[in-house]
């Protein structure tokens, strides 16, 4: 008698079997989430009606707040209904689903934190031509080169995932539907078929992280050669915030699908998932955006302005 089963939905991992902490997570991922779209709407907003704000690290900025809403809106949302309802399920085509955007929004992340390394290197490096490179239809290229490039990569490794049996279990070790998780769950006879696809994987994200560590080799090489202390700290103050989160976002990236499967726990998998799935979109408002002086003026000037107007 085959051990494959049709498998209807999977079942995901809770955060805790008590009724009391459930409700805990319910209202922690609720404040979190909200904190995250309040944080990144108001930096669309403010950057969308200031003109001043109409450059292209600014346009990277909106761009950026944009895939932080998409992409902490896949995980969390459904992760809020299992704890309030109780239940652990989540349907089949759901679970597609949810794989399928994370990864889009995952790799146009990562495509865009690539792009904003090289604007950041024109801006620095190549002052005088960053008018002439970064315009308006550039970064709109890039920008759509990005989605489409995410999308092409997400349908191949969705499709590549989910034409596996599954035949294990149909429990993950995970909050939400993750492709490490999932391929656990494969046939053995079927689960080399997706080695190709995740070294694939594994290479793109490997010469994104290159590519942004030569710009900053560069970056950091121009700067010090900058003879004002002022301006090499105003130059510094622009890049960090970038390399703090490609940083964050890329160590727990490899750490969580290269870290050998024998090694791996529940506990340590959900730990990991929420660094890097629900972290990163609710801090990026804070380290890239909200301590620039530039996009804080606008807030200020947005809100204090229309309060006085209509008073």
């Amino acid at each position: 008698m085959s051990n494959q089963t049709t498998v209807t939905e999977f079942l995901l991992l809770s955060f805790s079997d008590v009724r009391e902490l459930q409700v805990f997570h319910f209202v922690v991922f609720l404040v979190m989430y909200l904190t995250a779209l309040v944080g990144n709407i108001l930096i669309i907003i403010a950057i969308a009606f200031d003109h001043h704000l109409h450059a292209p690290m600014y346009f990277f900025l909106e761009y950026l707040s944009i895939l932080d809403l998409c992409f902490i809106s896949v995980t969390i949302p459904k992760s809020m209904v299992n704890s309030f309802m109780d239940t652990r399920s989540i349907s089949y085509p759901a679970c597609v689903a949810q794989v399928f955007f994370f990864v889009v929004f995952s790799a146009a992340d990562l495509a865009l934190l690539t792009v904003m390394a090289y604007d950041r290197y024109v801006a620095i490096c190549r002052p005088l031509h960053y008018e002439g490179v970064m315009n308006r239809r550039a970064c709109v290229h890039m920008a759509t080169s990005s989605w489409l490039a995410a999308i092409i990569f997400s349908a191949i490794h969705t499709g590549n995932t989910f034409r596996l049996p599954f035949c294990q279990s149909n429990v993950l070790n995970q909050f939400f539907c993750e492709i490490p998780q999932l391929l656990k769950l494969a046939c053995s006879d079927s689960y080399h078929s997706e080695i190709g696809g995740s070294v694939f994987g594994f290479l793109l994200c490997l010469t994104c992280f290159l590519f942004i560590i030569v710009s900053y080799v560069h970056i950091f090489r121009a700067v010090l050669r900058i003879p004002s202390e002022q301006g090499r700290h105003k130059a510094f103050s622009t890049c960090l915030p970038h390399l703090a989160v490609v940083s964050l976002l890329l160590c727990t990236w490899f750490f969580a699908y290269l870290k050998p499967p024998s090694s791996s726990q529940a506990g340590l998998d959900l730990a990991v998932g929420v660094l890097y799935a629900v972290a990163p979109p609710m801090l990026n408002p804070v380290i890239y955006s909200l301590r620039n002086r530039e996009l804080k003026a606008a807030l200020k000037k947005l809100f204090v302005g229309r309060l006085f107007s209509k008073n």
